[in-house]
């Protein structure tokens, strides 16, 4: 007689999946702000959009990942700092524009699903989320047995915010002569860790665990931090009349992203000795000898956020932030 098989013999566990649902429901449910109007566990999410006190509300929305910095949280066994990593990446793409986040949804897939780490990458997403005042509404967990490596996974994340059609920060006021007005980086963030993974990892058989005199951490520690969120500052200047533009600066660099903004006509002017790089990417470029150029296109070189400030209200724009006690630095100019 033929054995029978169950789903469970085809690699994926549903009791493993449903062993993690009451804490994954509560972590999202701490999240939830007033406009949450359904529990988790529906098959949609149900959001209740106030728009009262807006004339013409428009939603912005970005899709995102964290790339192969998955590799790193792998090697050590870290999985609460991913989601929230991939949470501030998403809250500083749609605020570029002027948005406040509204909600968000994840999706994580996995070979084999291991309900502890699916748990703590659910805290990250949760801890991102609340301290962006985003309800994490819901998402996806989908286990696909042969389609990943054991013990990895994948994740993506949507966000979705809201902005008065008449505030949108889209560039289009960007001027020559406007100043270019940084907020650090606290590190890599979520992007160039293909080429760092190569460099440390492949070439020079350096481990997580190996401690840098130079970073004053471990690899892990260092390569883990987690991608710095910028809302609070956006929000002290998204309604300035002298706020021009804003660009996260992510996978291209300060040049690739802040372009992305920036009039046909108008170029970048950028002192790249005005600032100095963080102690990391002085290590990746030694180590690894990668070209000054190359690290430009690649890293964000101790730049995480650039706003874009008529020139005669730099000095205004700079004390706004120091008085929140947010450093900022001048890198350049519009020409």
């Amino acid at each position: 007689m033929t054995k029978s098989i169950s789903y469970k013999d085809a690699g994926v566990d549903i009791a493993a999946g449903e062993k993690s649902v009451k804490e994954i429901a509560r972590l999202a449910k701490s999240t939830f702000t007033k406009n949450v109007i359904r529990d988790v566990g529906l098959f949609g999410s149900f959001f209740q959009l106030d728009t009262s006190e807006m004339n013409n509300p428009i939603l912005v929305s970005s899709v995102d990942g964290v790339g192969t910095k998955l590799k790193i949280a792998f090697l050590s066994n870290v999985h609460d700092t991913i989601g929230e990593d991939l949470v501030n990446h998403c809250v500083n793409d749609i605020m570029t524009s002027g948005a406040d986040p509204l909600f968000f949804l994840d999706y994580i897939a996995l070979s084999k699903l291991n309900p502890e780490v699916l748990v703590k990458i659910i805290e990250g997403l949760a801890r991102g989320c609340k301290n962006a005042n985003c309800a994490l509404v819901g998402g996806e967990t989908a286990e696909m047995p042969n389609f990943y490596q054991a013990s990895e996974y994948d994740i993506s994340g949507t966000i979705v915010g809201i902005i008065e059609k008449n505030k949108i920060v889209d560039g289009s006021k960007i001027k020559t002569g406007d100043i270019l007005l940084a907020l650090p980086s606290n590190g890599l963030h979520t992007n160039g860790y293909s080429l760092v993974r190569k460099i440390f990892f492949e070439i020079n058989n350096f481990k997580v665990e190996d401690y840098f005199e130079e970073l004053g951490c471990t690899l892990a520690d260092e390569l883990l931090r987690v991608h710095s969120s910028y809302q609070h500052a956006i929000n002290l200047l998204k309604h300035k009349a002298y706020l021009h533009g804003m660009s996260h600066i992510t996978g291209g660099g300060i040049e690739g992203n802040t372009y992305r903004i920036l009039p046909d006509n108008l170029k970048l002017k950028i002192d790249w000795k005005s600032w100095e790089p963080l102690e990391i990417f002085q290590v990746i470029q030694g180590i690894g000898n990668v070209t000054s150029e190359e690290m430009r296109k690649v890293f964000n070189l101790g730049v995480g956020f650039v706003f874009i400030i008529d020139n005669k209200f730099i000095d205004e724009t700079k004390d706004t932030l120091k008085k929140k006690n947010i450093h900022s630095f001048i890198i350049g100019e519009v020409n």
